[in-house]
């Protein structure tokens, strides 16, 4: 490849490909685990000042974010030890919205996968997974009860075991704000998300748009800052994707 072989490849993508941000604009009204406050914005100085300038005050994990194996997991990889290579993945986006329609407490199984897999081929090693329930749709993502219970999807235990056990995933993907379905960690605690990050893997929480991307034959680029012995962060996620 020559040297501007790359900045071709670029201009390339952009007739070819689509861009699709998967992730929410961050903002007070931004959706975020109900745990935690709103962010905060003050402006610190503005343009009669020769420039403008904003403070935010906001929890790590708001809106769209990553959670590092840190986050539930002591002495374990924070931010800055994510390796770039890890931001730039293969992306495979499973489709579970007609079973979410139906249970809004469904749990992504091991068999959801398998009948991907026979449709779409192997995934392979080293992807990113992202569960496609087009929750990110809807207004009210807790889905509150009349006693205040939570009702969403999640993750299965053995749906993610099966992933990086079978398939060694880098990261996985859901529109919730938890990876484990309400109705479950009401029982068993988050034993998904325990899990996942336990496992030296990363997540993102909080996707929106999955909807807008093919099932297989995507890129996910996930950014989010360096920062040190950070246990999360918001993240922007962009897919480039197959038009057709």
């Amino acid at each position: 490849m020559s040297q501007k072989g790359l900045w071709n490849e670029l201009e390339k993508w952009k007739k070819e490909y689509k861009f699709v941000d998967l992730s929410y604009e961050v903002s007070p009204q931004t959706p975020h685990w109900s745990g935690f406050p709103a962010m905060s914005v003050a402006m610190k100085f503005d343009y009669p000042d020769g420039f403008r300038v904003h403070e935010f005050t906001m929890v790590s994990q708001y809106g769209t974010h990553v959670d590092a194996p840190l986050h539930f997991v002591k002495d374990t990889k924070g931010l800055h030890e994510i390796p770039v290579e890890e931001m730039i993945l293969p992306l495979c986006v499973i489709d579970v919205t007609d079973k979410v329609a139906a249970n809004v407490d469904y749990a992504v199984t091991e068999e959801d996968i398998k009948k991907w897999e026979e449709q779409y081929g192997r995934i392979p090693d080293r992807a990113f997974v992202a569960i496609r329930s087009d929750w990110s749709k809807r207004t009210d993502l807790d889905n509150c009860d009349a006693e205040g219970n939570k009702h969403y999807p999640g993750w299965n235990i053995e749906a993610l075991k099966f992933l990086v056990e079978q398939r060694d995933v880098v990261a996985v993907g859901h529109e919730t704000s938890d990876t484990d379905a309400p109705a479950d960690s009401s029982k068993h605690g988050y034993i998904c998300e325990y899990y996942i990050l336990e496992q030296n893997r990363y997540q993102i929480e909080l996707m929106k748009d999955l909807s807008e991307v093919p099932p297989v034959g995507s890129l996910i680029f996930c950014g989010f800052p360096k920062a040190k012995d950070a246990a999360g962060f918001t993240a922007r996620c962009i897919a480039v994707c197959p038009k057709e």
